[in-house]
């Protein structure tokens, strides 16, 4: 079945009367039709948000409509606004290191027609999972990353994601820390997936450091990548009980599943431009 394109507006400025009203008052005023709308106030900052997404005559140019749009937004309503098309399909590159249930996971999912989006290119410090991303048809590049090289490695990954026009990174237990100038110089969104329910056990070994605290949940936190280590906004988190009879790789085994589900939710809340960020917050729309 065919479906009509869509535009997809986040919104989010200081609160004030009638900003839903005006804002779907001004899509009807123009010919769209709006299929959903999802709102949210702050209460401690005043700040209210706002996800709309819309038909817009067939009449109307997407490209027309959202610049209309962000006009509109910026200079009656005062928000800060992004619009987004949905016949656009965002280039997405795929870190990865020899760990392989994420990369699998995302891989089979993008290809039963779940994320939509082009997954263009496999990127890894190690070779392991060469083979099968090549079994995928998905190109795959090494770039060895050793610390007395690591700016090297990361100014040759930049020159392959630009090189791509990668519009989003997913760091699929991708074990290397990407720096601050990496992350300002790629300009993009990073989405990573920390194997526990953070701000528990950031950094390396979690789920160790979850059996020598003899814990009774595990976590797992997807979250965008900043330059302060697990310290991103966080997008999705799940758990799962755990007992004193399980051992370390008890641990691991059900971390994993938690790990793949946790970060194709939130790939796909990121795809579907369900994700607004303020601070080192997120709202996410239903």
């Amino acid at each position: 079945m065919k479906t009509e394109p869509t535009l997809v507006a986040l919104l989010h400025g200081p609160d004030q009367p009638g900003l839903v009203a005006r804002a779907a008052g001004w899509i009807f005023d123009n010919g769209g039709n709006i299929l959903h709308a999802d709102q949210h106030r702050d209460e401690d900052a005043g700040i209210f948000f706002q996800r709309i997404e819309w038909v817009p005559p067939a009449s109307r140019r997407l490209a027309m409509e959202e610049k209309a749009f962000l006009r509109f937004a910026h200079g009656r309503l005062g928000m800060n606004a992004v619009v987004m098309d949905s016949t656009h399909r965002r280039r997405v590159a795929i870190f990865v290191s020899k760990a392989d249930h994420c990369f699998h996971d995302l891989i089979l999912r993008w290809r039963a027609g779940e994320f939509p989006c082009e997954i263009v290119a496999v990127i890894s410090n190690h070779p392991d999972l060469a083979s099968a991303a090549r079994a995928y048809r998905l190109p795959f590049y090494r770039v060895p990353v050793r610390p007395e090289h690591k700016g090297a490695a990361e100014t040759r990954q930049l020159e392959l994601l630009r090189k791509l026009r990668i519009e989003l990174l997913i760091l699929a237990r991708y074990m290397q820390v990407l720096t601050q100038d990496f992350l300002a110089k790629f300009g993009r969104p990073v989405i990573n997936i920390h194997h526990s329910f953070l701000p528990a056990f950031a950094g390396g070994r979690p789920y160790h450091q979850a059996h020598q605290r003899g814990v009774k949940l595990i976590g797992a936190t997807a979250h965008y990548a900043t330059a302060v280590l697990d310290d991103g906004p966080i997008i999705q988190q799940d758990v799962a009980r755990v007992t004193h009879r399980h051992s370390v790789d008890d641990l691991i085994r059900q971390g994993r599943d938690l790990e793949k589900s946790v970060l194709a939710q939130a790939v796909r809340w990121h795809l579907e431009n369900r994700i607004l960020v303020y601070g080192n917050k997120t709202v996410v729309f239903d």
